[in-house]
């Protein structure tokens, strides 16, 4: 038996905290809340979050292990969308973390157990409540996959978090927890209303904090041709291809990245990589074409030298 729910200290301190029975009596597990809510750019998260954030509707997911930041990533989302955008936005959660203040929007926060009863029962009453932007603390059963799914058809904005790895996985889940007869209509609508995937694992950086590594997934033809036709398995690959063109990337990518910008330890990539054989050949002919450069750089410097004093030399002939 555990309870959890969150407990704040003085104005200055807020926790989410689990609280359950064992052997000896009663234990509990506080999470700070930071009372600042965070940013896009101060989490370093890329960029095309700012572009999901924009769009009128659909279905934006945030996935990754337990702990791996998803409500901090979501928080930031929403915060940028109550400061550039005039909507009504309803938050579902369990329970209620971040608080936030009307800014261009008018934002409604309900907590289950304490003003609703389930996340399905809470998102079909948000439907008659006329929001703009819905964010489902998490997507815990088929009832409110499909809740969520129908709210974004009807043109609502949809965040919600699922405990999924990347979004390969995401897809196969979603689809793969309703009946064999239901799946083909399912993937007609998540290939419909699917907007985005930010799949996130947290990687130790150089200065002992951590950072998100994340794998973006952006709705494009490919990728909804591939849901349709039930090919999750060519997922990674058409985010690998479409990195320039619609600034998805897959883990390894992301990993590479970071290494590149001295954020994180070679050893680190490796650990939190998906494969470790293609994050190892990756780092390996990045860290090869970088002292390439950096040779070629030298012989540019020494040649620029010795041009330096053949002239010297052809000036002291002049005189």
């Amino acid at each position: 038996m555990s309870i959890d729910f969150t407990f704040k200290l003085n104005d200055e301190y807020r926790f989410r905290v689990n609280m359950f029975f064992q052997v000896d009596g009663v234990s509990a597990v506080f999470r700070t809340i930071p009372m600042v809510l965070p940013t896009i750019e101060a989490l370093h998260l890329p960029d095309i979050l700012n572009t999901l954030c924009d769009l009128p509707r659909g279905l934006i997911l945030v996935t990754g292990p337990t702990g791996s930041g998803k409500t901090t990533t979501l928080a930031s989302m929403i915060n940028r969308i109550n400061k550039t955008q005039k909507k009504h936005i309803i938050t579902i959660e369990d329970p209620v973390e971040f608080i936030y203040k009307d800014e261009s929007c008018v934002v409604n926060q309900r907590a289950i157990g304490q003003d609703a009863i389930s996340f399905s029962d809470a998102l079909r009453a948000a439907l008659r409540e006329d929001p703009d932007v819905i964010l489902v603390g998490e997507m815990r059963d088929l009832e409110t996959i499909e809740t969520a799914m129908h709210a974004a058809e009807t043109g609502h904005l949809v965040l919600s978090t699922l405990h999924t790895v990347d979004a390969k996985e995401t897809i196969g889940r979603i689809i793969g927890m309703f009946p064999g007869s239901e799946q083909n209509r399912i993937k007609m609508s998540l290939a419909s209303v699917l907007q985005g995937i930010v799949a996130q694992r947290l990687v130790k950086t150089v200065d002992n904090g951590r950072t998100a590594a994340v794998e973006i997934l952006v709705k494009n033809a490919r990728i909804e041709a591939l849901i349709l036709e039930g090919r999750e398995g060519e997922i990674p690959d058409a985010l690998k291809e479409g990195k320039d063109v619609y600034k998805t990337q897959t883990f390894d990518q992301a990993l590479l990245g970071l290494y590149a910008e001295g954020r994180i330890s070679r050893e680190a990539a490796i650990q939190t990589s998906t494969s470790r054989n293609d994050i190892t050949m990756a780092l390996d002919f990045y860290d090869a074409d970088k002292s390439q450069k950096e040779t070629r750089k030298d012989e540019t410097r020494v040649s620029i030298k010795e041009l330096q004093e053949i002239d010297k030399d052809i000036l002291s002939l002049k005189k």
